[in-house]
């Protein structure tokens, strides 16, 4: 006679938890290859930015173009996809922490208006204009919100709401760069056009922040003019990235009314995604609640590595010779943004709010 089996009932509430725990272990051992691929690249672009002053973002991406045949093989594809996707808005949304309400008294009404304006009208110069250089709305909002607001990080949040189609990647890794090519010219020349505009030091940092692609360059050209330059346009630099959220929110609303949800590669991203709720709420709680410098600090670098291991794994997924179809064109509308927004800033703190050059 069988004997009954007395250990059924009291494993089966176990059971479900190793479930879970061997389902979790299968995902990272799906993605990790893939991650680590994305991590060395990463690695190895910052030692080269660090010993030899290259922009590691820049140096990342091409690392990974020519490293393009790992996407091939299928240890890696689920990692290079999750490091694209997941890590990319993860470190989006920790840039919020960078961001707090006081930047706007620090700056005044003047300064913020100047900013704010320089976003939008660059924007809207970019969808105005495309069409004479053959691009539609897609190339012209994500390379102009790329030179509007912040540079490589920008075109990689902005890339991630846009619908998708079979040119998406190209037009990405084109847009980073070219954007990153503009910012480190734009780091070494701005500062000159500014002593030749006779520009103060608040003024050369209000122009600095508000033109300059990268906060990295950013920095570099402020503080290369004077440390009263290079705090102003830092903080400028600053204002310019929280309006990534108000700008991507608006767009996908945009998108949701004409195109509509099914259009996106993503049919199913909510309308505000998660990484921009993120953004807005780690700005709000910087911004009513004094947190440790080492919190704000860890999270920006947190950020800025999330960051360089997506534009990796975008490099990782980019066939070179595909960059080659975007074309001449596309680099004269990158171009053509550029000056219309160093143009524009120029004007205004020349013209419009000449009582901005107070100061050293």
């Amino acid at each position: 006679m069988s004997q009954p089996d007395l250990n059924e009932p009291a494993s089966a509430a176990p059971a479900g938890n190793a479930g879970r725990s061997k389902f979790s272990a299968d995902v990272l051992r799906t993605v990790m290859p893939g991650v680590l691929v994305a991590l060395v690249i990463a690695l190895a672009s910052q030692f080269i930015a660090e010993h030899y002053g290259a922009p590691a973002m820049l140096l990342a991406l091409l690392i990974g173009i020519s490293l393009n045949f790992l996407s091939e093989d299928v240890r890696c594809q689920a990692g290079i996809a999750f490091s694209a996707r997941t890590l990319l808005r993860l470190g989006v949304a920790l840039l919020g922490l960078r961001i707090s309400f006081d930047m706007v008294s620090a700056l005044g009404w003047p300064v913020v208006g100047l900013v704010v304006a320089g976003v939008l009208l660059t924007i809207a110069f970019g969808l105005a204009v495309s069409r004479l250089f053959g691009f539609r709305y897609r190339f012209a909002f994500l390379s102009a919100g790329s030179v509007a607001i912040c540079g490589a990080s920008a075109a990689m949040a902005i890339a991630a709401i846009l619908p998708k189609d079979e040119r998406s990647e190209d037009r990405l890794v084109f847009t980073v760069v070219g954007v990153t090519i503009l910012s480190t010219l734009a780091m070494i020349l701005y500062p000159v056009l500014s002593e030749q505009l006779a520009l103060s030091d608040r003024a050369a940092g209000i122009y600095l922040g508000a033109t300059i692609h990268d906060v990295a360059q950013v920095v570099g050209a402020g503080f290369s003019v004077s440390q009263e330059a290079g705090e102003t346009a830092t903080l400028v630099k600053l204002l310019r990235v929280a309006m990534l959220a108000p700008i991507v929110m608006t767009a996908l609303i945009v998108l949701r009314m004409t195109v509509g949800s099914s259009a996106s590669g993503n049919p199913g991203m909510p309308l505000v995604p998660a990484f921009v709720v993120g953004f807005v709420a780690l700005a709000t709680l910087n911004s009513v609640i004094a947190l440790p410098a080492v919190i704000t600090e860890l999270s920006a670098d947190l950020s800025r590595w999330l960051l360089l291991l997506a534009i990796a794994a975008v490099g990782l997924k980019t066939v070179p010779k595909d960059l080659m179809k975007v074309g001449k064109a596309a680099a004269g509308l990158l171009i053509a943004e550029t000056v219309f927004l160093a143009a524009l800033v120029a004007f205004g703190l020349l013209v419009v709010l000449p009582g901005l050059q107070g100061g050293s």
